[in-house]
């Protein structure tokens, strides 16, 4: 992973941010089966970017919290002004979309 990405790692959580500290004035939350906690949150990280980078000052977070049967995502990021409501609906469908939840199991070793 580049430089500059701060890995924030507590008990059950894993939190990936562009800036400290993190911020959610955007975020949408999602459960997926297990995984490795931080290739979910890299790979999660860059569909949302892909989605929402032209969004100004946009700079995403990801949180990735094991729980009983899974793991539950919060993903987002700080803005710079306001967030129009669009961007909303485009953060929830990209953690909505089965071929990405797919990909994301897969590349971080979990079960679908």
């Amino acid at each position: 992973m580049a430089r500059n990405w701060h890995i924030l790692r507590k008990q059950d959580q894993v939190t990936l941010a562009r800036h400290l500290p993190p911020r959610f004035d955007l975020s949408a939350s999602t459960t997926l089966a297990s995984g490795d906690a931080l290739r979910l949150a890299t790979q999660i990280r860059q569909d949302v970017w892909r989605a929402l980078q032209k969004l100004r000052g946009f700079s995403p977070v990801v949180e990735v919290t094991q729980s009983t049967g899974g793991v539950q995502v919060t993903a987002g990021g700080r803005v710079f002004g306001a967030v129009p409501e669009p961007v909303q609906d485009r953060l929830q469908a990209v953690l909505d979309n089965p071929k990405n939840r797919a990909r994301w199991v897969r590349c971080a070793g979990g079960m679908q």
